[in-house]
């Protein structure tokens, strides 16, 4: 199983501050599933404007944590790592549900698993938790583009 610390994330992923999403992988196994963390600071810089008197974490935010867990899942899957010359679309968001709000101090266990693989298309199941709750759940796909 291969962990990733933020330095092995940001070698794989081109998201940087504030859109990268994920802390840290604790479990990775390439085409299979991988386990991966997102810390909750009050300090996010989308909190003073999203519910500033009960903060949450905006699902689509939550649902992108998903989608950056399965890129790196994908990328590590393939031997790849993320340069200029290419960048990793969504395609699809299927059956997208929110259990409950994601806050200020939770630890969110990002859960994906490859579903399929066809023609450069992932298919995935993932689960963003917290405390062992499901927070949000979603099939993604997504696909890499070279760029001109």
């Amino acid at each position: 199983m291969n962990a990733m610390d933020i330095h092995a994330i940001l070698e794989h992923l081109p998201h940087r501050y504030p859109m990268l999403l994920v802390d840290r992988v604790l479990e990775l196994v390439p085409g299979e599933r991988i386990l991966a963390l997102k810390n909750v600071s009050i300090n996010e810089p989308f909190f003073p404007g999203h519910y500033p008197h009960h903060p949450v974490m905006p699902g689509v935010l939550v649902i992108e944590a998903m989608a950056q867990a399965a890129a790196l899942l994908s990328f590590k899957s393939m031997g790849e790592k993320s340069d200029a010359k290419s960048v990793y679309y969504f395609v699809g968001i299927d059956a997208a549900r929110f259990k409950r709000p994601v806050v200020p101090g939770d630890q969110m266990m990002l859960e994906v698993s490859v579903k399929a693989t066809r023609r450069g298309i992932w298919k995935f199941s993932a689960q963003a938790k917290v405390e062992g709750q499901v927070a949000a759940e979603a099939e993604l796909m997504c696909t890499e583009r070279t760029l001109p």
